[in-house]
């Protein structure tokens, strides 16, 4: 088979079905993943003729990444749990009630700003398995901690784990392709200074696209999960959320032009959580009127889980000082920075390694690094809470059993997930008879060839769509940099502008990665509500996406009559129109939602 229509909308399949199950009839991820899984090898071995071993082979890599996800969501509920049960969850929550009682703030400050500096300690995931957790320990449902950390996880993502989508992801991409060379050589550049000028556009576009995202994050906030339901509540604290944006962005933009890709949002995201810590201590920008979810017996049952560490008493009852409290998280994000930026220490993690390598004889392989993970250092940092708080032996044993407990609930989908998406990205001409690219691949040629010279636009939902299937937005960048490079020189544009709108859509598709909504929610014991956070983030991926591609495209072509001026006046517009909305918003009426699964 050789129509590329045709051939796209088979490989769309068995996302569409996976999106279609989770999002329209609202089926846990435990199902829908299998399903989804079956789909996607049914396509593998029929049209794309994949050898029956390279299939098996893909969905082992998939299972030992999963076991690695599993790994670090088994150390975010570790730590949690043992905060909660010596009590120091407590202390913590009264801390951040002292700076501002109001749940705004608390999303703001926890989520975008703790959360940036988490995404560029270490990134894969790890923002939302200790963001989510905090905020419910702190009071806020459990859908609405998954959904902060979720959103979060876009526009600090193109630098997570010190830089790696961009360095690794983009770099690796990028690296051996005869025409990229070409062009270093056109531009009198090293690949290192190409990556760190792709870096720095990326920065700025993030700039620019996460202005917002802070206002959007505490908008839906209060419009889904409010007593009221009104997005306006959000709207209410604007100052606030811009000013909590700029003083992240401003500096991860600096950071990008003067010291590289490596530093941009864990930097930006440490200044900002110092800077706006300190000022709201000192009420600047603090809203008059506080927000709170309301009553916990008016919440919705679907907005809860199985997990209520807010309510859970301190085991202990020594008094715990804030500085004992914050101590492990402190501590671990000291070991996340030091492990990544500490040569030695880096290579020393790094240097310990378990190898999956020619998986059943294929060119597929892997590898785990148990010491240099997160969860490692999130488990060390348990670790230092149990002598710190001096917890006895049953609030250990406690912790783990909980721990493990909880656990379990998030196996079944994630080792399907990831083997799912091993799958479609490992179907290239590597391990197919049909010689046919991968599924991505050629979903993303089939976009190419109806696009033609809008493709500027196109790009950064190639981008999402990459890290929707992968989970990540290195393998997004890895699986597409060079595709998006040629299309660009295809279309007689900057091809690096383009890689630029492929890195920053790619940022911009992670709140939809579906095992990172699985990982999330399993932090928190929200199971089998996937569809209904894949509802909401998705609305956050199609403004990063659409906005991107305006700027993108405007940044490649001017100013002008163009797609890009148009979509960015419709998106502005848009905007405005949901701004007046929210301002005349009264209170909703509120129906009960479905319980159903």
């Amino acid at each position: 088979m050789d129509n590329l229509a045709v051939l796209s909308l088979l490989a769309l399949a068995p996302i569409l079905v996976v999106g279609i199950l989770l999002a329209g009839f609202r089926w846990p991820a435990k199902y829908a993943m299998p399903v989804g899984y079956i789909a996607t090898v049914i396509v593998a071995l029929v049209v794309w003729k994949m050898d029956s071993r390279g299939v098996i082979a893909a969905s082992l890599e998939g299972v030992i990444i999963a076991a690695t996800l599993l790994y670090i969501v088994f150390g975010a509920l570790l730590l949690l749990s043992t905060l909660t049960v010596g009590g120091a969850m407590s202390r913590i929550r009264a801390g951040f009630n002292n700076i501002s009682p109001d749940r705004r703030i608390q999303a703001v400050i926890i989520g975008w700003l703790f959360g940036s500096f988490i995404e560029g300690a270490s990134g894969f995931g790890t923002p939302a398995a200790v963001v989510a957790p905090l905020l419910l320990a702190m009071g806020f449902p459990a859908m609405a901690a998954v959904m902060v950390g979720l959103i979060i996880q876009s526009t600090p993502v193109s630098f997570g784990a010190v830089g790696t989508p961009i360095i690794v992801g983009v770099g690796g991409g990028l690296g051996g392709d005869p025409a990229v060379a070409e062009r270093l050589s056109v531009l009198g550049v090293t690949m290192p200074e190409f990556v760190v000028s792709i870096g720095f556009q990326v920065a700025l576009i993030h700039a620019i696209v996460g202005l917002l995202i802070p206002l959007i994050l505490v908008c839906m906030l209060t419009g889904f999960f409010g007593p009221e339901r009104r997005f306006r509540d959000g709207l209410a604290i604007w100052p606030f959320a811009l000013y909590a944006s700029v003083a992240m962005t401003i500096p991860s933009v600096l950071v990008a032009r003067f010291l590289g890709p490596e530093f941009p949002s864990l930097f930006g995201g440490l200044f900002g959580l110092i800077l706006v810590m300190f000022t709201s201590s000192k009420g600047f920008l603090m809203p008059k009127k506080t927000f709170d979810f309301g009553p916990r017996a008016t919440w919705s049952p679907r907005w809860m889980g199985t997990m209520e560490p807010a309510a859970a008493p301190a085991a202990s009852a020594r008094p715990i000082s804030i500085v004992s409290a914050w101590a492990p998280y402190v501590l671990m994000a000291v070991l996340l920075v030091g492990s990544r930026i500490i040569v030695p220490a880096k290579e020393f993690l790094t240097g310990i390694t378990i190898p999956f390598n020619n998986i059943l004889g294929t060119d597929i392989s892997t590898a785990v690094q148990p010491f240099y993970s997160p969860a490692f250092l999130l488990i060390l940092a348990s670790l230092s809470a149990y002598a710190l708080h001096r917890m006895n032996g049953r609030q250990i044993r406690e912790t783990w059993a909980v721990s493990g407990k909880q656990l379990a609930g998030t196996a079944v989908a994630l080792l399907f997930a990831v083997p799912l998406v091993r799958v479609l990205i490992q179907s290239g001409p590597d391990l197919n008879a049909s010689g046919l690219s991968s599924m991505p691949v050629t979903l993303a040629e089939g976009a190419a060839a109806v696009s033609g010279s809008s493709w500027p636009f196109i790009a950064p939902f190639i981008g999402a769509l990459g890290a929707f299937v992968a989970g990540s937005n290195t393998v997004s960048n890895l699986t597409f940099s060079q595709f998006q490079f040629s299309t660009g020189n295809a279309i007689g544009v900057n091809p690096e502008q383009v890689v630029v709108a492929q890195a920053v859509g790619g940022a911009g598709g992670n709140p939809i990665a579906i095992h990172n909504i699985v990982a999330a929610s399993a932090t928190v014991g929200l199971l089998g509500r996937e569809g209904d956070l894949l509802r909401k983030t998705i609305l956050v991926t199609l403004y990063y996406c659409i906005a991107a591609g305006s700027i993108s495209f405007i940044f490649i072509y001017g100013l002008g009559f163009n797609l890009g001026s148009i979509m960015l006046v419709l998106l502005m517009t848009t905007l405005g129109l949901i701004v007046r909305w929210m301002l005349r918003q009264k209170a909703a009426v509120l129906a009960p939602e479905p319980t159903h699964v």
